[in-house]
């Protein structure tokens, strides 16, 4: 880690990519409101449960009713009654085409789903996370080397300056000097500006700002050790596949419930109802019943609406299967793009490394042989010129070995909090789901709210 070396503060002082990581999993605003999404299609299942249940409602019904009864004989009889009614009813749906357990099987479904949704969202959170804390580090290092350039181009001016001073040199010289250190000045300035935009996107992605941040290393031990390894594990883990998988089985379900409206409907009704002043005939003061009715719904034609359900849940099947091999084609192409990208990035910083190491000794040449007067001053600013670069390309490079090494654990579904060892309680859907699962009253959420 020779160029990123240059930013790196003291141990004590350093944040690491871990304590990064650790706050990006806990306060990062996508993955919190994926959270919360996921806890509402929680609900889902204890919605359709509901279906299994009876449900019960009560009625009053107060009345006011002024009578003027004619009376054979030319008399009238008037009366005000104060009544209401009074009525406790339960009804309960004994069959419906097995839609209940369909929709329950197909909440619990779509639970499995988010859940992989959750899981990739994770994933993208923490590797916009490597990545957000890679380029602050890049660029603080960017910065540093563009500094210690500009230091070396004014030194080369000074000591050019003497020699025109001496006769060494010509005024050229001293001019192609100054047009380098113009130049420096402005690399250095671009570094800054691209290091403040780095450090913003940290903000936005961890939820802090940046301070001096500490190099890290790839995570070469979770990886796959081959290309093959790499598809195999991503078609079996990536969180895209899985969830697609779980999405084909909603659209069975839903073909299940469409075929539910073709079924006679059987349901039960049970009640209480007291009646106290509200015979306009006057025949009774008051009356109490209890009541229990069956209700057998037969449909015979409805229009050819439940057959095109039936037939449009059909079709959304057939997409959502078109939609899984397209994923795994997608998760395939991703899988192996990472590999090569990874595999990549290992020779792109075997080579920074060595052309640093060789610009360096060619311009301790080259200035030598400049002193001798075998080199002229321009070779001298090229040969710099030559060195910052490659420090340029090794800080790059070595941020993109960091950042794929990432980017192939993420491709292969093992990006997360466990896997990565975070020191941070987990948060686990499952928690909220078994709370919210059988609840059968109550408004207020697991946390409160």
């Amino acid at each position: 880690m020779l160029a990123l070396a240059l930013a790196a503060p003291s141990p004590a002082a350093a944040q690491t990519l871990q304590n990064a990581l650790v706050r990006a999993y806990q306060t990062n605003p996508v993955l919190n409101a994926e959270r919360a999404r996921q806890r509402g299609t929680d609900e889902n299942v204890s919605i359709a449960l509901s279906g299994y249940r009876p449900q019960i409602n009560a009625g009053l019904t107060p009345s006011l009713i002024a009578l003027r009864d004619l009376i054979p004989g030319g008399d009238t009889e008037r009366a005000t009654l104060r009544g209401y009614t009074a009525q406790l009813t339960i009804n309960q749906v004994l069959f419906n085409g097995f839609r209940t357990g369909n929709q329950v099987r197909q909440a619990e479904s779509q639970v499995l789903s988010g859940k992989e949704a959750l899981r990739g969202v994770e994933q993208s959170v923490l590797l916009d996370a490597v990545t957000a804390y890679m380029n602050v580090v890049a660029n603080q290092s960017l910065v540093e080397a563009q500094r210690v350039n500009l230091t070396l181009l004014r030194e080369t001016l000074g000591t050019t300056r003497k020699r025109l001073d001496a006769g060494d040199v010509t005024p050229t010289d001293v001019a192609q000097a100054e047009a380098r250190v113009a130049r420096g000045t402005a690399d250095l300035n671009n570094a800054e500006v691209n290091l403040a935009i780095a450090q913003a996107t940290y903000e936005q992605v961890i939820g802090a700002p940046p301070g001096r941040l500490a190099p890290t290393e790839p995570i070469d031990r979770l990886l796959p050790k081959s290309r093959d390894e790499s598809v195999a594990r991503a078609r079996r883990e990536n969180p895209a596949v899985t969830g697609a998988t779980y999405d084909i089985d909603v659209a069975q379900y839903a073909i299940k419930i469409a075929e539910g409206a073709l079924y006679p409907t059987l349901t039960a009704q049970a009640g209480l109802q007291r009646d106290r002043n509200t015979d306009t005939t006057l025949g009774s003061k008051g009356t109490d019943q209890a009541f229990l009715t069956g209700n057998l719904n037969i449909p015979i034609y409805d229009g050819g609406q439940a057959s095109a359900q039936v037939r449009q849940s059909k079709e959304v099947l057939t997409q959502t299967r078109i939609v899984l091999d397209r994923v795994r084609t997608q998760t395939n192409t991703a899988a192996v793009a990472a590999w090569v990208t990874h595999e990549g990035a290992k020779i792109a910083l075997s080579a920074a490394e060595s052309e640093v190491r060789a610009a360096n000794i060619a311009l301790q040449g080259v200035q030598r042989e400049a002193q001798a007067g075998q080199r002229t001053t321009l070779e001298v600013l090229n040969s710099q010129q030559d060195l910052t670069q490659a420090r340029s390309r090794l800080i790059l490079a070595q941020r993109d070995r960091v950042v794929a090494s990432y980017t192939l654990l993420s491709a292969v579904g093992r990006l997360d909090h466990k896997s990565l060892g975070l020191g941070t309680p987990s948060y686990e859907p499952q928690v909220h789901y078994q709370q919210v699962r059988d609840a059968w009253h109550g408004v207020r959420t697991p946390d409160g709210q």
